[in-house]
């Protein structure tokens, strides 16, 4: 009997779980792990964490101190699971702030180390505006390993490749999301999924012209997109669709492999180029922006229970 689709899964691609959650990382055991506000609002809430939660939350000086402080703790207790990369977040209020991202990166990864977890453990999600791409380029010139999320576009993984980061993650599902909405009778299977598309087309290009910018798929709506990019560097996957993989038996041909660099890469865009480019791609602007205010609506409601806590 084949293994089962998570097994094979890994013996090509890195597997990451998009989830703070520490039974599922126990249980599907991923050599990586990503957070984002939005998961991290619910490793919060979940029970038996409350009476540190208000420990952290009383010894913070502010909001965005306790804010920081619950991320890094739990973010460390992954990293006592995973042997690979713990990812956590910026906050997301700082998208179009250059100075405020690089100050926060530096805060989190200080805030790291006093848990003894070292820089090398570690990649600061920024987002992919042309702001958190500068940061990035910064950060990464000081050790510090940056993921670039929130990525719609082409233009954005040439920015954040040019720009020296570590890791890029396009978002599969939300790119699907949008392009159903816009045109709901189409058929977006298999390998007619824009974002399976926009992922196999930025692999390509950085394998390619010898990048060492690492490309992790994330953002999944169904497992025909984790297998239509089996091969590709990282995946994130959420729990659910980890328990899907697990519970599936078949073959799971590889669908990326890794190309010799043929050509040089091309100039790096400038700030005027990349933001003209990314405007006339109206899924990509538009993503972008949503996905920013999603994670700060999440990240409000944490702030909120932070403060709360705070006070009692």
């Amino acid at each position: 009997m084949a293994d089962d689709l998570l097994s094979q899964l890994k013996s090509m691609t890195t597997v990451v779980a998009d989830t703070g959650d520490l039974e599922t990382i126990r249980r599907f055991q991923p050599t990586d792990a990503t957070t984002n506000p939005s998961l991290i609002l619910q490793a919060a809430q979940q029970a038996g964490r409350h009476q540190r939660l208000t420990e952290l939350a009383r010894h913070a000086t502010d909001i965005d101190d306790a804010l920081d402080a619950v991320a890094v703790e739990i973010g460390s207790e992954i990293c006592e699971l995973v042997p690979g990369y713990v990812s956590t977040e910026v906050s997301a209020r700082l998208s179009f702030d250059t100075d405020g991202t690089l100050a926060r990166a530096r805060s989190l990864v200080e805030r790291y180390g006093r848990h003894g977890v070292s820089p090398e453990r570690i990649l600061i999600k920024v987002a992919s505006t042309w702001e958190g791409i500068r940061a990035a380029r910064v950060l990464e010139r000081e050790g510090i390993h940056t993921n670039l999320t929130l990525l719609f576009s082409f233009t954005q993984a040439r920015a954040c490749a040019d720009a020296g980061a570590t890791l890029v993650s396009p978002f599969v599902g939300r790119i699907l999301d949008w392009h159903r909405a816009h045109d709901p009778e189409a058929d977006f299977s298999g390998d007619n999924d824009p974002g399976v598309q926009s992922v196999k087309r930025i692999y390509e290009h950085l394998k390619g012209h010898g990048y060492h910018t690492i490309v992790m798929g994330a953002s999944f709506r169904n497992s025909g997109e984790i297998k239509a990019l089996a091969g590709c560097d990282r995946l994130t996957i959420s729990p659910a669709l980890l328990g899907e993989l697990a519970e599936s038996r078949g073959t799971l041909a590889r669908r990326l492999t890794p190309l010799d660099a043929e050509t040089r890469a091309p100039e790096p865009q400038d700030e005027a180029e990349f933001r003209w480019a990314l405007n006339e791609d109206a899924m990509a602007t538009e993503k972008l922006a949503e996905g920013i205010r999603k994670f700060m609506a999440d990240q409000r409601k944490l702030e909120a229970l932070l403060g709360e806590l705070r006070q009692g």
